[in-house]
């Protein structure tokens, strides 16, 4: 039996696998919301009141945030884990830390291809390395290293380098940002949920159009950000529909970003749970031509396949499968 664990700053998914004809199959999973709780410990209590968990044999879980040395202090949660009171707490000997990052490029390896949104049809299947990008809660960047007979994947904490503008509204972007972020302003700060409505508020104060009545006096318990992406999709509010522009334009120059730095020969796999329900600003030409637009490498860009994963616990997924595999 194997426990896996997918720990965001907005939810964390837990779920206990076993395998079944050849098969990992989830017996039972729960989700709670991870600001509820003081530490991860008490989520797995909560987990174990919930169900008749058995003796586990390997538990593995993906964290938002560095893992150094079988240790993460998360990025957006007070929690501080480590692998040592994991074994004390669970009476379990093989457990393993992952970046979620590191977790969610381990579990695209196991998705099939229906799992897929292939955005760059013209890109070609190489077997090389794999970037993989994940906008949530966060910005996650990770890589799958082709030794040139399987994948390892490597997390990373890129989601906090530089925001690099590439436009003239991304150059006022960058200074509106920088009174806001004096000491830093990173990718994350844009490429997250948070960061959609950020992006809607510089355009509004920029004076790119009046705010749709639907987004006045809106309650504090309400997801700002969902709010325009629903703006956007649903009812074509054109300040709303011009921040998932700008969303989409900068993700994918990051996206390829990302894919020179990795020489991400075998493509690109976005993540997370924005891409799914944004896609049709990712399906169209002015996502490839920002990915791609990297002076004398764009043909480079354009030969790769980018896709996006409609999977939303494919985190989950590869935690349970390196613990398979790895443990």
């Amino acid at each position: 039996m194997i426990l896996a664990g997918d720990i965001g700053g907005t939810k964390t998914n837990l779920a206990l696998y076993e395998l079944l004809d050849g098969r990992l199959e989830i017996v039972v999973q729960h989700q709670f919301g991870s600001m509820e709780f003081p530490s991860f410990t008490d989520v797995i209590v909560a987990f174990k009141e919930r169900t008749s968990m058995q003796k586990i044999d390997k538990a593995c879980f993906g964290i938002a945030g560095p893992v150094i040395d079988g240790r993460c202090r998360t990025t957006n949660l007070p929690w501080d884990i480590t692998t040592s009171e994991l074994q004390k707490h669970l009476g379990v000997e093989k457990i393993r830390l992952l970046n979620d990052l590191e977790a969610t490029a381990y579990g695209m390896l196991y998705l099939s291809g229906d799992e897929f949104a292939d955005i760059n049809p013209s890109g070609r299947e190489v077997k090389g390395n794999i970037a993989v990008i994940a906008a949530g809660t966060g910005l996650g960047e990770a890589m799958l290293f082709w030794d040139g007979e399987q994948y390892h994947p490597i997390g990373s904490e890129g989601g906090h380098t530089d925001f690099a503008p590439s436009t003239i509204q991304q150059d006022n972007l960058l200074q509106w940002l920088r009174k806001r972020y004096p000491e830093h302003v990173s990718n994350e700060r844009i490429l997250s949920g948070p960061g959609i409505y950020t992006l809607y508020e510089f355009l509004y104060e920029s004076g790119f159009a009046p705010q749709p009545d639907f987004m006045l006096n809106i309650k504090e318990d309400k997801d700002k950000s969902a709010m325009v992406s629903e703006g956007a999709l649903m009812q074509k509010d054109s300040l709303c529909m011009e921040t998932l522009r700008l969303f989409a334009e900068i993700y994918a120059a990051e996206a390829g970003n990302l894919a020179l730095k990795t020489m991400s020969l075998g493509g690109v796999y976005i993540g997370g749970g924005i891409a799914p329900k944004i896609l049709p600003f990712l399906e169209n030409d002015d996502f490839i031509n920002s990915f791609a637009s990297k002076g004398r490498f764009e043909g480079l860009l354009r030969g790769m396949k980018v896709k996006v994963s409609l999977n939303t616990e494919t985190a989950l997924l590869g935690a349970a499968r390196f613990a398979f595999d790895k443990l």
